[in-house]
């Protein structure tokens, strides 16, 4: 084991990658000179040359399109966004391109396409720069949805992604580039579609994803000592939903709650609460309960922030809530 940064385990990702495959190259806003906006391009024009690290000029659109095309001709494309909030701007190539390529073709054009960049909340940016977009795109057939929360993770589905033959949106929290983890030596994949149990417990499952599964570990700490066990699910996956770690979950704690930086409507965890209640209705003892952001476009005076976002005394009152303590 060693101990990486988020940024530099999905660098390491990505140059393991592009050694191992010549078709594999990046581009994006600043990704070459730059060393990308956050770092996590550094060192990687020096070593692959700018035919495989390539600066863009400020249109998503544009460049979005030029990967999809490279994708359908043999070709690897990882697209970097200087945040998932510009992205909005190409998201005609990624839904009605990329995302039904195979479709539309009839089996004949893969996408072999990592979409990835900052995602969600990071301090002070406002309504327009602050949006979580994990629902936003596990809506569309056709994509894979992948939001790590740690460094080891990260690298080991990006991995994943980028060989993958069909397009991935790949979303990292602009607030977790710099966390340190440890991350495993040599050759390292996590399957795409498998949630990971962080946390073993009997009376709660905690179902999540992103950086708040770090809000979720302290809340388990708080709760350990008033002797309330937590079982603490990371999807890791958002598309698809590994669903059946979380029912196993939930029939050995027969309660669950979800938490998630997003609006509350047609969320991610709108759609677990109705998986958990068709498939495992039978081993609830209490309703599902979720702890969202408030549905309110995002704020920028700090006290806004800290009232929209989901918090460790939000979910500890939801967990005793469905535990009727």
């Amino acid at each position: 084991m060693k101990t990486l940064q988020f940024r530099e385990a999905l660098r390491e990702a990505m140059s393991e990658e592009m050694r191992k495959d010549k078709s594999v190259f990046l581009l994006g806003e600043e990704v070459a000179e730059y060393n990308g906006a956050y770092k996590v391009s550094q060192g990687m024009l020096d070593e692959f040359g700018p035919k495989r690290v390539i600066d863009t000029p400020i249109a998503e659109l544009g460049f979005a399109g030029i990967a999809v095309g490279a994708s359908m001709n043999g070709l690897k494309p990882i697209v970097e966004f200087m945040t998932w909030n510009f992205a909005i701007l190409a998201a005609d190539q990624i839904i009605n391109s990329a995302a039904k390529m195979l479709q539309m073709s009839g089996g004949q054009y893969h996408c072999p396409i990592v979409f990835r960049g900052g995602n969600g909340t990071a301090g002070q940016l406002a309504a327009t720069h602050s949006q979580s977009f994990e629902a936003f795109y596990a809506h569309v057939p056709g994509l894979k949805v992948i939001t790590p929360s740690n460094p080891a993770d990260a690298k080991g589905l990006l991995k994943s992604a980028i060989r993958d033959e069909d397009p991935v949106v790949f979303l990292e929290s602009e607030k977790m580039y710099g966390d340190k983890g440890e991350v495993p030596e040599g050759e390292y994949l996590i399957p795409i579609g498998k949630a990971n149990v962080k946390r073993k417990g009997q009376h709660v499952t905690v179902v999540s994803f992103g950086k708040i599964i770090k809000i979720a570990e302290e809340v388990a700490e708080v709760l350990a000592k008033e002797n309330i066990e937590i079982e603490i699910i990371d999807l890791r996956t958002i598309r698809p939903i590994d669903y059946g770690t979380i029912v196993d979950s939930i029939k050995k704690t027969n309660r669950c709650v979800v938490v998630e930086e997003s609006w509350p409507l047609a969320s991610i965890s709108s759609e677990i609460a109705y998986h958990v209640q068709r498939y495992a209705f039978d081993h609830l003892d209490a309703p599902v309960l979720r702890v969202t952001q408030t549905d309110t476009p995002f704020a920028f005076s700090p006290t806004l922030i800290e009232a929209a976002l989901p918090s460790k005394q939000e979910l500890i009152d939801a967990i005793k809530q469905v535990l009727y303590a």
